[in-house]
């Protein structure tokens, strides 16, 4: 996801450690060897047909988009402690919900919060989903309009504290 974000978004101080040091990771170590791995390629000879140096500039154009990703994500972020449930669907709370006949727990906010060894769902308050349900108590029925035109509907069953 390289499109920049207009709204604030919540992280736990160990998501924002762990991003700010993959963004230093990125910026420094990532870019050197990634400008190694496209000098080697160019000096095999011709760029057009030369697939190591192509795979290398795609690789490099993913870092830059994830280093300003990461640069907009922490600049704008509000770090701290996961909100404390209150019966109310915020940024930062697990929910509990009965979509189309199936129970489902997810987070709402940014995948960040939770890494890549975490097995939640992770929904954006600025997704469908996520703009239906925000606000809503727990026993509030919601629906929202899917990307196929069909209207689902959600009924809150619990918000929980995000504790990781």
């Amino acid at each position: 996801m390289s499109e920049s974000t207009s709204t604030t978004q919540w992280l736990t101080q160990e998501a924002h450690d762990r991003l700010s040091a993959e963004l230093e990771h990125l910026s420094t170590t990532g870019r050197a060897e990634i400008a190694k791995r496209i000098e080697a390629a160019r000096d095999e000879g011709d760029l057009k047909e030369n697939g190591g140096y192509h795979a290398a500039k795609d690789e490099q154009g993913k870092i830059e988009a994830r280093i300003r990703t990461l640069t907009e994500l922490l600049r704008t972020a509000t770090v701290g402690v996961a909100p404390a449930a209150h019966g109310v669907v915020e940024p930062g709370t697990v929910i509990t919900a009965t979509i189309l006949g199936d129970e489902e727990r997810f987070l709402l906010g940014s995948r960040e919060i939770v890494g890549d060894d975490s097995d939640i769902d992770v929904y954006s308050e600025a997704s469908p989903l996520g703009q239906a349900v925000i606000g809503a108590k727990v026993g509030d029925t919601v629906s929202y309009t899917a990307p196929n035109g069909k209207e689902i509907s959600v009924t809150i069953v619990n918000v929980e504290t995000y504790t990781g």
